[in-house]
């Protein structure tokens, strides 16, 4: 009995977030570990149905770069990169449309669909929606450098990913855009994450990360910050508790909130439910970032 009713404690505390997110849109970028460990991305995809059943609008944008230097590799390719882009030769490109536009965005789908969800695939065989350009960046000495096909995201089809959420469908948006002159163009995920939840002023912005969230020890799992305002988090990059790959995410977050998203959050994607414990428990399990003076 008392098992009983602490379940239906759990019930009641989550009642109060999903009446206050109902009909809100929320963004999960999925990268990473995440998507080579299938026990977690079952957990996952089930707490992304949980989500729209109780009426939030879940939108999935993912990368894959693992399965892409996997597949490069099976067909004779060296990964290369440069400044933390792949770089993206005419056959790499054919390679990371196959596999991440097709294979990996397509399964996610599936995979919802399975689990008793809905979901649309957004790629370029049914319908793309992230256009861009090629992504111009500078070396040391100011000189420009070739990436290949590389791009980030301009604007995203809002109007479009909007309807599916309305539907009670999950888009599922691979981290590829086209330009201007139908280029298609490989794009970082989680840059791409940010241009779909500016474009839908999105409630949340949740980033699936191989680690809890921020720190204020990196090295301390246990330091975990459960919440951050912007002024707080750039103290921590000034300080280097925020440091190496977790900077251009907290700068990401931050752009994104600057732009109309309520709240950017960190979490450990390969918690079991990480979801559903971080968006619909008081205290959550990773890091939520608002800006100054929001509650």
């Amino acid at each position: 009995m008392e098992e009983a009713i602490l379940k239906a404690d759990v019930l009641i505390e989550a009642l109060t977030w999903i009446r206050q997110f109902r009909g809100k849109v929320t963004v999960i970028k999925l990268g990473g570990s995440v998507l080579e460990d299938p026990k977690a991305m079952t957990h996952l995809l089930l707490d992304i149905v949980f989500m729209e059943t109780v009426g939030m609008r879940p939108v999935v944008v993912h990368g894959g770069g693992a399965a892409i230097s996997r597949a490069m590799t099976e067909a004779g390719l060296q990964p290369n990169f440069v400044q933390g882009r792949r770089y993206t030769d005419d056959a790499t490109l054919g390679i990371v449309e196959r596999v991440l536009a097709g294979e990996i965005n397509e399964g996610i789908a599936k995979q919802i669909e399975d689990l008793g969800g809905k979901a649309q695939p957004l790629n370029f065989r049914t319908r793309n929606v992230l256009h861009g350009e090629r992504l111009a960046l500078k070396g040391a000495d100011g000189s420009p450098i070739d990436l290949g096909h590389v791009g980030t995201v301009t604007s995203a089809d809002g109007e479009t990913i909007q309807r599916y959420c309305d539907a009670g469908i999950v888009p599922v948006i691979p981290s590829m855009c086209i330009d201007a002159h139908g280029q298609k163009l490989n794009v970082n995920a989680d840059t791409a994450a940010t241009a779909v939840a500016q474009t839908l002023r999105a409630e949340k912005l949740l980033y699936l990360s191989d680690v809890n969230g921020v720190r204020r020890d990196k090295n301390d799992p246990h330091s975990l910050m459960h919440s951050l305002t912007s002024d707080q988090a750039l103290e921590l990059i000034a300080t280097g508790a925020i440091d190496k790959g977790m900077i251009p995410k907290v700068e990401a977050c931050l752009e994104t909130l600057e732009r109309g998203v309520r709240k950017v959050h960190i979490i450990d994607g390969r918690l079991r439910h990480s979801l559903l414990l971080e968006v619909y428990t008081s205290k959550g399990v990773g890091t939520e970032i608002v800006k100054n003076g929001q509650p």
